[in-house]
């Protein structure tokens, strides 16, 4: 299927998105670790982990997951909203560790459009999205909006 754009008039309330999965790998989180800066042993340290926290071994960063939600949604679309930019994420939440060797994807749906008077936008697209296991357990969830033509 060729890629198409679509107009924030074209988008529709409750079009779901389920996309490809990928595995979080132990050099994704360290190459996040060296990209942000954040070198937390929660991350990085095997000893740490398993005789200081309750996950036995290194978890991914919450924000590395973000950002991997936010490309396999990116990676995934067909029809593309004629999107401008990212406009913000409200109520994320981290529910679910996730550890080196985890398969994950992300589903998104539509959940709201607001109609702005912007002078490039028509408005801002609100999306239900999650990050979820191959063991079937959300492990990141929040409400990505993006700005439309």
């Amino acid at each position: 299927m060729a890629d198409e754009t679509l107009s924030f008039d074209d988008l529709e309330v409750g079009h779901e998105v389920v996309t490809h999965s990928r595995t979080i790998t132990e050099a994704d989180v360290r190459n996040y670790a060296g990209v942000s800066g954040d070198f937390n042993p929660l991350h990085l340290s095997d000893r740490f982990t398993a005789e200081e926290t309750p996950f036995g071994e290194p978890i991914a960063h919450g924000a590395l997951l973000f950002g991997i939600a936010s490309g396999l949604l990116w990676q995934h679309r067909h029809e593309r909203p004629d999107t401008i930019a990212f406009y913000g994420v409200d109520s994320m939440r981290f529910t679910t560790p996730v550890t080196m060797g985890t398969t994950v994807h992300a589903e998104s749906e539509l959940i709201e459009k607001e109609p702005r008077d912007h002078p490039v936008a028509n408005g801002v697209a609100r999306y239900e999205t999650r990050l979820v296991t191959d063991e079937d357990e959300t492990a990141l969830s929040c409400e990505m909006l993006t700005l439309v033509r």
